[in-house]
């Protein structure tokens, strides 16, 4: 995965993820290693590894690093977990995912987002990552149940089929709040009991479907 930016990564690193608090040795290494450069234009490229989101069309955005390594120490992901991703977007959180080890079901309704991010998992041979076009807010029951489930837009509330397909033990991480502010949210299930927890205040895109907001809202 070295592409002429793995300075500038290990940069973003040191200097954005370790100073908040991202000290996961597996999430560290994977930011270090993952490509972000190839999941934005190329026009953009040069602002790839900056501390703030950017567009990638289909008004959606790409996460600031720091966000995306939040929700992935969230996860407290083991190399063996099966993860299901809602909103795949651009791709770049799935492949943060697929380089720790885990196998990955990721779900995005705007099917130009999805060709792209599915040429760049190709073109990193990520091979392993299942996507499909779909309301990511009824999850993906076919391949349930899931150790983890990472949302990566903006609900009201937690879409209960996705709390349905979490296993037991398992762990949900979603931005949960109106449009303008979300709260990040920590879900648990464990010996049936389901808890949640606030992780820290973000902004997300929002996240459309039957279990989230409308299309009309």
């Amino acid at each position: 995965m070295n592409n002429g930016y793995e300075k500038t990564r290990q940069r973003m690193v040191e200097e954005q993820l370790i100073p908040r608090g991202v000290n996961d040795p597996a999430v560290l290494e994977a930011m270090a290693a993952v490509p972000r450069h190839l999941f934005v234009e190329e026009a953009l490229r040069p602002q790839a590894y900056g501390d703030f989101p950017l567009p990638i069309g289909e008004g959606q955005t790409i996460s600031q690093p720091y966000i995306v390594a939040l929700m992935t120490q969230l996860l407290e992901l083991q190399p063996h977990h099966r993860v299901l991703e809602i909103g795949t977007g651009c791709g770049y959180q799935a492949a943060v995912l697929a380089a720790m080890g885990a196998q990955v079901y990721t779900v995005e309704r705007i099917k130009n987002l999805l060709a792209r991010a599915r040429r760049t998992f190709d073109r990193l041979h990520f091979f392993h990552i299942l996507s499909k076009a779909d309301d990511g807010t009824e999850g993906w029951p076919e391949h349930a149940p899931f150790d983890r489930i990472i949302v990566t837009a903006s609900g009201p509330r937690v879409p209960e089929p996705l709390v349905a397909q979490l296993a037991d033990p398992g762990i949900l991480v979603i931005p949960v709040g109106d449009r303008d502010l979300q709260a990040l949210t920590v879900v648990r299930k464990e010996g049936g009991e389901v808890t949640s927890r606030v992780a820290e205040q973000v902004r997300f895109v929002k996240l459309l479907g039957a279990h989230g907001w409308q299309h009309d809202s």
